[in-house]
């Protein structure tokens, strides 16, 4: 199907929209899809304020499956949780 074929189904005349809509279905394909996996390992960056918490993300990312964290004293790969909700988040205002 070309491009001009959608946009007639589509009924606009907007060729970047269009293919905006395009890159945005292929984008949405890929991330519910498992075939381009990819797992990568690599060291926790000390962050700016001192934290060993930050860690870099590669620029063609999608989706972010799992994240495991190397256990020193057992050796092993242990997996972090994925928060479901988002995290509750309050202001101190204590002084």
């Amino acid at each position: 199907m070309t491009v001009l074929e959608i946009m007639e189904r589509a009924n606009t005349r907007d060729t970047k929209l269009t293919i905006a809509w395009i890159k945005d279905a292929i984008h949405a394909i890929e991330s519910t899809q498992l075939e381009n996996l990819k797992v990568k390992k690599q060291n926790i960056i000390k962050g700016a304020d001192g934290d060993d918490n930050q860690y870099s993300l590669p620029a063609d990312l999608i989706s972010l499956i799992s994240v495991s964290v190397l256990d020193t004293e057992s050796d092993q790969y242990k997996h972090i949780r994925r928060i479901a909700d988002d995290p509750l988040v309050t202001e101190d205002v204590s002084p």
